[in-house]
């Protein structure tokens, strides 16, 4: 039985109702009828169910296929602007005890170097994270008790936010690790973590569990019950995803909504991003082998249904995926890119030579952050390095109800002028600096508010001047 409101996996989550969502969409994929009611009810913004994005994700009827695109690209805008934020994954071990036959540090593969990080090294890499221009960053780790265990992560935490180089900070430490105990999820929450982060990889049961044959994520219940025990900890900032690729995609598209239709129904609080890679090349992984592939025209479509069904939620695109790819999906609902990412322990500092690679899997997008900055801006994006909202107790239902009133923009768009302002003084190249210095100041006139719009240009020369880490 479904049951958005239960805290068990297999209601919240249920396969009948999937199955049953799917049918729906088919019976109802060319029913103008009821796509056109759909359609309406997603022009108020205010999102859909996931059987009704269903009917959305499925329809093939060219020019409902062209309003849903066309509305997806209206509530991006509406809700986030042109603003996109960076960030980067900082990998801090590759040591793992479990069987994920789509990951190579899966524990039998002995070809992999096992690498991890001392405290050192972390900082060495913070810091050349930061010297690249980097404020936010996701940490990776394996799932390994002995090697990995909560206190190694929260000592890495601890490290990466003392480190303060030239005019560098790491002023927001997202954490993807595996799933845990919510005596341990306080411990993150305690340490200052901004959003945890949880890929579901699957959301079919039979499959998760043939693609986990060994090890603690074997366990699809405890998984898939992740997200709850870290906002019953005090993690209010959470984000969902799945790996295209490993199953039906209709499958995954229905359930991770629902997924989120759970997380608002029992905590008042949806995702806070979701993301949506495709499974890559790994060392020992041909993503071949794995049937369920989508290809670019279907991922553009899966990521326009989900800005329409979760209007409210960030969207995250990683360089997993090309650039040609990538400039297509931001104007459909992507909120944030990473940029000049390294998926191998030690990548940034000292990368590896290809015969040691660590690799979690293989970059598409392999441009430096420089050049994706500069790129973002031409195609007439904000980049943005803003972590106000986080460092200010915005999180939660808190940043969920400024943002569905859509009057996020009052405090982001401001952020990220002066965050891009501190990019552009210390680390931007010449030819970046000066695409930024002639973008400003018409980002800068769409702050409405005369108080917030002195006070930003204020900020602004002080900045050039030296200061640094305003926000509002």
């Amino acid at each position: 039985m479904y049951n958005p409101k239960s805290r068990n996996a297999e209601e919240f989550i249920s396969h009948s109702e999937v199955l049953a969502s799917l049918k729906y969409a088919d019976e109802n994929k060319d029913n103008i009828k009821v796509i056109d009611e759909i359609l309406a009810k997603a022009r108020l913004k205010k999102g859909l169910s996931h059987r009704e994005a269903a009917v959305l994700l499925d329809c093939t009827i060219p020019e409902k296929v062209d309003e849903i695109f066309e509305l997806a690209r209206e509530i991006k805008n509406d809700y986030y602007g042109n603003r996109i934020v960076l960030f980067a994954p900082l990998y801090l071990s590759n040591y793992c005890v479990n069987g994920c036959v789509y990951c190579p540090y899966h524990y039998v593969n002995k070809n992999i170097p096992r690498v991890k990080l001392t405290q050192e090294q972390i900082r060495r890499e913070t810091e050349a994270l930061q010297d690249m221009g980097h404020k936010r960053i996701a940490i990776e780790a394996g799932e390994d008790p002995v090697n990995n265990p909560i206190e190694y992560i929260l000592d890495s935490i601890k490290t990466i936010y003392s480190v303060k180089h030239k005019n560098g900070s790491i002023r927001r430490v997202n954490v993807n690790i595996a799933a845990t105990t919510v005596e341990n999820y306080k411990k993150l929450h305690e340490a200052g973590i901004g959003t945890y982060i949880l890929f579901q990889e699957t959301y079919n049961k039979e499959t998760y569990e043939k693609l986990h044959p060994t090890g603690p994520k074997h366990n699809y219940k405890y998984h898939t019950e992740a997200m709850d025990r870290a906002m019953e900890a005090g993690i209010d900032d959470v984000s969902l995803g799945v790996l295209f690729g490993l199953e039906l995609y209709r499958y995954e598209f229905s359930a991770l909504l629902m997924h989120a239709e759970h997380l608002e129904a029992v905590f008042g609080v949806g995702p806070h991003a979701i993301s949506v890679p495709r499974i890559k090349k790994a060392d020992d992984i041909d993503p071949n082998a794995f049937d369920n592939g989508i290809n670019d025209d279907v991922f553009a479509k899966i990521v326009a249904c989900i800005r329409i069904a979760v209007p409210y939620t960030g969207m995250i695109i990683s360089t997993r995926e090309s650039a040609e790819c990538r400039k297509r999906l931001l104007s459909l609902g992507v909120s944030q890119i990473s940029g000049g990412s390294k998926t191998s322990v030690g990548g940034y500092f000292n990368p590896a030579p290809e015969d040691e690679n660590s690799a979690q899997f293989d970059v598409s997008d392999r441009r430096p952050l420089d050049d994706v900055i500069r790129w973002l801006m031409e195609l007439g994006y904000l980049p943005s390095f803003c972590t106000s909202c986080y460092r200010q107790g915005r999180t939660g239902d808190r940043f969920m109800e400024i943002c569905k009133s859509q009057q996020i923009h009052n405090f982001c768009q401001p952020n990220a002028i002066m965050t891009l302002k501190e990019y552009l003084e210390d680390y931007a190249s010449d030819a970046t600096r000066a695409v930024g210095e002639s973008l400003l100041p018409a980002e800068i006139e769409k702050i409405k508010d005369d108080v917030i719009h002195a006070k930003v240009i204020e900020n602004l020369a002080k900045i050039h001047n030296g200061e640094r880490d305003f926000k509002f």
